[in-house]
């Protein structure tokens, strides 16, 4: 039961840019995608398409496995140089850099597909990698600039405002526990709160 007026439906927030264009975007890749193995089949036969869907997977499966064993062994010598008391340095170039990158390599290897394979393979590219890790350190840079000041507490809060109907319902937990209640309580319902 509520009480007071209703309020009408609240207008619907209006969508992002990206939830409005990834779909769109995600079908067009695919549609791409399978149009260009079947031009490509077209151009030679079935066999060949099923050679390159293969050797993508097997090529994207030893490159993550490679990178994850790369990034293990490097938890584990930082894990060994802290147990040992030494301070673990900052290792300029070190094989750790990039490890993401060519996770994400190998994943879009994975894919089916030949423009994942083709951005795929340029990111195995060290000079590639490094640009974009540049890129992307930039952007993120700027974004945590742009970003309005305040507590994780604030973002909460402002969350909370933006609900749609901005309603709280008060109420209050009750416990039944048998056995529980010193003898003299009433075990009745309780009174409504009120203010």
């Amino acid at each position: 039961m509520t009480t007071g007026a209703q309020t009408p439906y609240p207008a619907r927030p209006r969508r992002s840019r990206l939830r409005t264009f990834l779909p769109l975007g995600v079908a067009a890749w695919l549609v791409l995608e399978i149009w260009l193995l079947t031009v490509v089949a077209g151009a030679s036969n079935g066999l060949v398409v099923l050679l390159i869907l293969v050797a993508g997977l097997v090529l994207g499966s030893a490159v993550i496995k490679r990178a994850g064993r790369r990034a293990f062994k490097n938890l584990t010598e930082t894990l060994q140089q802290q147990q040992g008391g030494m301070l673990s340095e900052a290792r300029p170039n070190s094989n750790s850099e990039g490890n993401g990158l060519t996770m994400l390599g190998g994943l879009l290897l994975i894919i089916p597909g030949v423009i994942s394979d083709a951005v795929g393979l340029l990111l195995l590219v060290p000079p590639v990698q490094k640009a974009v890790s540049r890129h992307a350190e930039r952007t993120f840079e700027r974004k945590l600039r742009e970003a309005a000041q305040g507590s994780l507490g604030d973002a909460f809060q402002q969350a909370r405002m933006r609900r749609p109907d901005g309603k709280v319902v008060q109420g209050e937990v009750v416990r039944d526990e048998p056995g529980g209640a010193p003898e003299g309580t009433p075990q009745g319902p309780r009174p409504p709160l009120t203010r």
